[in-house]
């Protein structure tokens, strides 16, 4: 060997080597886009809690049994999961309808608009998945609250690291679940990984609260009412609690008023122009119990407006 070239460091997991995984099989009755219906749920590309590694799609979540890592394969007429982890019954049970197979597009009327029933046409099998983790599902939709998205993932991939559980399993790379108290997390931390006081406060402040939360929600009979429960909290608005719906319910009527770029998306696909959150809704009216539907199928028309400027800058107020 030449003299001065180092050989890379070898790591190793400090964990004992992982018992075997609970595993199970689900074969959908229809053709689901299962693929697509668990991507939704990624927080951005270095999620330390969703990943993709040789086709397979790794997710760390802290359910109501403990934490579990599933390994999750989807294949043409079937999904395989595996997992591990005190969770892991609970995540194996839950798998199906993180597939989408709660999700019921009976009704749906693609035909009201031509691009819409051009999209339909080309991804007959889109459903809509749901994590049933509601509390999860509301923290991270409060981190993407009035910032870019690179700074409300950045933020997310920091606190989960810094403050969340290392994943059971043979996991691709470190993961971590979201932290089991929420309320424990120092004020510094929450300023060095960037996120804005307000989200931070109103996470605190929805932490001490969790399990009235979650009973509430769980036991509303639809959006209305969840959006009565979530918009009580303080700092939790319409564009919040429609998130909440969407990732924990897998909502297909839940639109995302307030949203920067939603309404400007949904008024250049079906009309050529830009509307504002009003016209947006009007558009979306005809479709009213799938309106999350048509949104979806939107973002896969490929009608994208044309840029006229420069992207926002992130403002980091980290410095101030």
């Amino acid at each position: 060997m030449k003299s001065g070239v180092r050989m890379p460091t070898q790591t190793r997991d400090p964990r004992a080597a992982p018992d075997r995984p609970l595993e199970t099989e689900y074969r959908p009755r229809v053709a689901i886009d299962a693929r697509r219906a668990i991507a939704y749920q990624q927080r951005g590309a270095h999620d330390p809690s969703h990943t993709v590694h040789e086709g397979i799609i790794w997710r760390v979540s802290r359910t109501p049994e403990g934490v579990a890592t599933l390994a999750i394969r989807v294949e043409r007429d079937r999904v395989r999961g595996a997992a591990w982890g005190p969770g892991a019954d609970w995540a194996l049970q839950q798998l199906p309808r993180l597939c989408g197979a709660a999700d019921d597009p009976d009704g749906f009327e693609a035909d009201r608009h031509p691009l819409i029933a051009d999209v339909h046409r080309r991804h007959p099998a889109l459903r809509i998945g749901r994590t049933d983790l509601v509390f999860d599902a509301l923290v991270s939709a409060i981190f993407e609250q009035k910032v870019t998205g690179l700074q409300a993932f950045g933020a997310w991939r920091m606190i989960l690291t810094w403050c969340g559980e290392r994943a059971p399993g043979p996991t691709p790379r470190p993961m971590f679940a979201p932290p089991a108290d929420w309320r424990l997390i120092p004020s510094w931390t929450w300023h060095r990984a960037g996120l804005e006081p307000p989200q931070a406060k109103t996470i605190v402040s929805a932490a001490a609260r969790r399990t009235s939360i979650e009973r509430a929600a769980a036991s509303a009979t639809d959006g209305d009412a969840r959006d009565r429960v979530f918009t009580s909290l303080p700092g939790v608005g319409v564009w919040t609690s429609a998130e909440t719906r969407i990732r924990a319910f897998g909502d297909a009527d839940a639109v995302s008023v307030g949203d920067y770029h939603l309404c400007h998306q949904v008024g250049y696909a079906l009309t050529g122009r830009r509307v504002d959150d009003d016209g947006m809704c009007a558009l979306l009216e005809p479709w009213r119990g799938h309106r999350q539907r048509v949104i979806r199928l939107i973002g896969l028309s490929g009608a994208v407006e044309p840029r006229r400027g420069p992207r926002l800058a992130p403002e980091d107020h980290r410095g101030r």
